[in-house]
């Protein structure tokens, strides 16, 4: 995944945000693409965030690492331009690109002043329609990626996430690092990358919000002409998968002074009635930082780690619920074991009324701090819309947190937190701990 920042033409006006409870404007272009939009014309430029679902999880069979590949290579030469060219016409616009692979979604982000507004446009759809996958580019960007790869084998953490996906979601993609492996990566081709790019970049499946100094017809016809050209239909969605690890212990041996774990079970999903509740029981168990139950627990009562936490992850396909901790090899067992007592004790007793308008407290204070800028304003909308959100979300999400009530949270948590489910997959040297399956 290749990623420009934003340059220092931007430096000024970044830093100056949209304030969270602008109007937030559904505009549908001429030719059906539908965005949303905040204007704000007193500085000069506009950031746009563009998404289409399915993301690296449409890569084919055999063919794993084909859409990560071929989104590192969108700035990498198009048209009569080879990657030189194209960053130095970037530049001359001081616009930014940034592109991105995830499991869910592939991601386009642009910046740019004003005054060059179509200049920088044209430039971006020579990138996203037409580009070239030139043979030079490829090898270089595939090495790239294979390098990542070999880095990723040798990082704890990274180990800990691609065994633990492996054993949960099996052959689904979610299963596979969307990177690929070196093999797979090595045998992509030129036309590997074509297939890739019909099968994601398409406009049923398309997502876009938009903020700064832009009006609606402006950013209609824009639209229009910088997605127009792209296929109609691209490839099916995944199907939903079924999370299969069971509880237990999974020890991957690897020569370390502490162990990394990640744990977890199934979760729930965004669209639930009970996620909000959800949202604020995890705030309290190991969403809080140094506030939360977990830390508490495992850091400052007993010293085992410097860090520990959990989060939901709810995911197109798949929900689950997610922890990670470390812990110096001798006293791993011992956190893993305080670790699935407190997911436990959470489950029978719940949480305390302190603990929730605390947690509520911490929610909604932090909530407009995520409004630092256009970019950020942006890349909410357009996650808002994919998640299926109202337009007015913003200015309702707080009231949906307090309206979540003490009973809401510990009837979830007595639903969901299941410590009997916890799968511990812990990378390592741990003393006293062996795979139980």
């Amino acid at each position: 995944m290749m990623m420009r920042f934003i340059g220092a033409v931007f430096a000024a006006v970044i830093a100056l945000p949209v304030a969270a409870e602008t109007e937030i404007q559904e505009v549908v272009s001429p030719g059906g693409i539908t965005a949303w939009l905040v204007e704000e014309h007193s500085i000069p430029f506009t950031s746009i965030e563009i998404r289409f679902q399915g993301g690296a999880s449409l890569d084919e069979p055999g063919k794993r690492g084909a859409t990560n590949l071929m989104v590192g290579l969108l700035e990498e030469g198009t048209g009569d331009m080879d990657a030189q060219a194209f960053a130095e016409a970037r530049e001359a616009l001081a616009a930014t690109y940034i592109f991105g692979a995830y499991d869910d979604s592939l991601t386009i982000g642009t910046k740019f002043l004003s005054e060059n507004a179509n200049e920088a446009v044209a430039l971006l759809k020579q990138a996203v329609v037409s580009p070239r996958f030139d043979e030079v580019a490829l090898e270089r960007v595939r090495a790239q990626v294979i390098a990542g790869i070999k880095s990723d084998a040798q990082d704890p953490d990274a180990i800990a996430r691609v065994r633990f996906n492996g054993a949960a979601f099996g052959d689904h993609p979610y299963g596979t690092d969307s990177s690929g492996t070196i093999e797979s990566v090595e045998a992509l081709t030129q036309e590997d990358l074509f297939t890739a790019h019909r099968n994601v970049l398409a406009r049923d499946r398309l997502y876009v919000a938009a903020v700064g100094d832009i009006t609606p017809a402006e950013l209609g016809a824009m639209l229009d002409d910088l997605l127009g050209d792209l296929p109609a239909t691209g490839a099916p969605m995944p199907e939903p998968v079924e999370f299969a690890l069971d509880g237990g212990v999974t020890v991957v041996d690897f020569k370390t002074p502490q162990s990394t774990a990640l744990f977890g079970h199934s979760g729930i999903a965004q669209e639930d009635d009970d996620f909000f509740a959800a949202y604020v029981l995890n705030t309290v168990l190991g969403g809080a930082g140094f506030e939360s139950r977990l830390m508490n627990e495992v850091r400052k009562k007993r010293g085992l780690t410097y860090g520990v936490g959990s989060y939901l992850l709810a995911k197109d396909y798949s929900a689950t619920v997610l922890g990670s901790v470390r812990s110096s090899n001798d006293r791993i067992a011992e956190a893993i074991e305080v670790i699935t007592a407190e997911w436990g004790r959470m489950a029978t007793t719940g949480v305390t009324p302190e603990e929730l308008t605390n947690a509520k407290l911490l929610l909604t204070g932090a909530y407009p701090l995520r409004f630092d800028g256009n970019t950020q304003i942006a890349m909410i909308m357009v996650g808002m819309q994919m998640q299926g959100l109202p337009i007015d979300y913003i200015a309702t999400r707080n009231e949906r947190v307090d309206a979540v009530t003490l009973e809401d949270v510990n009837r979830v948590a007595a639903e969901l937190l299941r410590a009997e489910d916890l799968h511990f997959m812990v990378v390592g040297e741990p003393e006293g701990l062996t795979s139980t399956n």
